[in-house]
């Protein structure tokens, strides 16, 4: 399943201490040689000042028991570099003991006010706290390095020059310490403000596509995630356009969001439109599933999609976790489309549609009928499902153009911005003549 594999694809939008995960996931797979996997993990790792780390990757290639002589310089170096900087943050120590503390002082003004009065605080102090949450990120103390760099996010300037470095960086620390409730309050703020700076067009698409696939890390961890993924993938034009334009493999974690999400049917519309027109650039099972089952029409297509789509996820870090949800929604899909078209259908040829015995599809069916309250009825002795008629109620109708009017009116409300600062940028560079 190689073929199917975005690890490679992923890794290169992400920062280099978020590859360690997925690569070690794929460590537990027999997707590639384990040995290869593990000398490019030691490549990687090489590249930090995670000392431990290496030569836990070392012991696990065979190559020594013992730590090498270069190591224990380094080390030593990397000790006294971080000690080194410890000192030069020290006076205002206490400062981020209070801040972690005191919800009174999460006030920006207030807290930079306090520490101006009490702890004589500088410029040059900023900077070392920057330098040492960097520092602590390099050598895997992600939990210390969150501390300051909250301390940069309330102290520093947006106009500052490592603003946006600091939030890149407590969006990567909250996630490699799995606190999703912070990473996505840092992922909002981080969107805002690459939304809203003044980026070159190509720059603004680059800061996106990175931020798409860190999102997705953050979005399969949280409980809104997945409505949220629809919202921004889906929803907002830019990210759709930075997906389309950059990252189409992308698509593949956005169908897999909205095959699990059955309070957001109303996307699929919306969703298959995007995979048509993509098709050309990604396929991969899960969205051909899609395509078998909502274009083509074609049941027996998306089954074998389905037992291929299995293995694509056991396989895929990002939706791994998804695997049992994901199956059960999509045999929903299959039985649901499935049934608008038949009205009596044998379970025996439902069985076979949906990958299961008969007996297994019978009690599936029954418990289906129940939860959501189909109006169907099973005929054991024939072995026959016969449907009832079910019209799309007139407020599912209106809730969907509504929300395809609110995707419209975005768009077109940003167009028409794009328009107006194009217009005044012309307007302001003519009177440069003058």
């Amino acid at each position: 399943m190689a073929q199917f594999d975005l690890t490679r694809i992923n890794c290169q939008y992400l920062d280099r201490h978020l590859t360690f995960p997925l690569l070690e996931f794929l460590c537990g797979k027999e997707i590639y040689n384990q040995q290869e996997l593990l000398e490019y993990i030691l490549e990687t790792v090489n590249k930090t000042n995670m000392i431990d780390y290496t030569m836990d990757t070392r012991k696990r290639l065979n190559l020594s028991q013992e730590m090498p002589e270069e190591l224990v310089q380094r080390k030593a170096e990397v000790l006294a570099t971080l000690k080194q900087l410890q000192n030069e943050v020290a006076p205002i120590m206490k400062a981020t003991d209070i801040l972690k503390n005191g919800e009174s002082m999460k006030d920006s003004k207030t807290f930079v006010n306090a520490l101006q009065k009490d702890y004589n605080f500088k410029v040059e102090h900023l900077e070392s706290a920057y330098k040492l949450a960097k520092y602590l990120y390099e050598c895997g103390n992600y939990q210390e390095s969150t501390s300051y760099l909250y301390f940069c996010l309330i102290v520093m300037s947006p106009n500052d020059k490592n603003y946006l470095n600091v939030l890149w960086g407590k969006l990567a620390a909250e996630i490699l310490t799995l606190n999703w409730n912070t990473a996505l309050e840092d992922l909002t703020r981080l969107r805002d403000y690459i939304d809203s700076a003044n980026f070159s067009t190509i720059q603004a698409l680059q800061q996106r596509t990175w931020l798409i696939h860190w999102s997705v890390l953050v979005f399969f961890n949280h409980p809104k995630g997945r409505d949220l993924i629809i919202e921004m993938f889906l929803y907002k034009p830019l990210y759709l356009n930075a997906i389309q334009t950059m990252c189409p493999h992308i698509m593949r974690y956005l169908a897999t969001a909205v095959v699990i999400n059955r309070t957001r049917r109303n996307a699929l519309k919306d969703l298959i439109k995007v995979i048509q027109q993509e098709s050309y650039t990604y396929r991969d099972p899960i969205t051909e599933f899609l395509e078998c089952l909502y274009v083509n029409f074609d049941f027996e297509g998306a089954r074998l999609k389905l037992h291929e789509c299995q293995t694509v996820i056991l396989n895929d870090f990002f939706i791994v976790a998804c695997l049992n949800e994901f199956v059960e929604d999509a045999r929903l899909m299959i039985f649901e489309t499935f049934c608008r078209i038949h009205q009596c259908i044998t379970i025996s040829m439902l069985a076979d549609k949906l990958n299961m015995k008969p007996n297994e599809a019978e009690c599936w069916i029954v418990n289906l009928i129940r939860n959501a309250r189909l109006n169907a009825k099973i005929d054991s002795k024939l072995g026959h499902v016969v449907m009832g008629t079910q019209p799309l109620s007139p407020y599912q109708q209106l809730v969907e153009k509504i929300d395809s009017l609110s995707m419209r009116s975005e768009h077109l409300a940003g167009l028409i911005e794009r328009k107006s600062k194009q217009k005044n940028q012309e307007s302001i560079d003519s009177w440069k003549y003058y």
